[in-house]
Formats: structure tokens, C-alpha cells, sequence
């Protein structure tokens, strides 16, 4: 009984896994929407804040 719960706890696990490798399907334009200096999201056209300090 015990081996039962813990071999489906372990499948459990691992579809929780291939669900977390996949790619949401915006992700590239949230990942260009950060500043590549200090990694801060940018809001609105403007530039960033830290202005090269980060």
C-alpha cells in the first residue's frame, strides 16, 4: 500500500514537471519587455530608470 502512494506520488511529480518545462506562448515578449541591464520590467516606450547603474 505504501509503495502504491509513493509510485504515484513520484507519476504526480513528474507530470507536474513536463507542465512546468513548457513555454508560455507570450514568453518571448515578456522576456523583451526587461531592461538587459538591470532586469527590471519597462513601462510604456520610455527607457529605463537605472540609466546604465544596474
Amino acid at each position: 500500500m505504501v509503495i502504491k502512494i509513493v509510485v504515484l506520488f513520484l507519476v504526480a511529480m513528474g507530470v507536474l514537471a513536463m507542465f512546468g518545462k513548457l513555454r508560455y506562448p507570450g514568453q518571448n515578449r515578456i522576456e523583451a519587455m526587461k531592461c538587459p541591464r538591470c532586469g527590471r520590467y519597462k513601462l510604456g516606450k520610455s527607457s529605463c530608470d537605472c540609466k546604465g547603474k544596474g
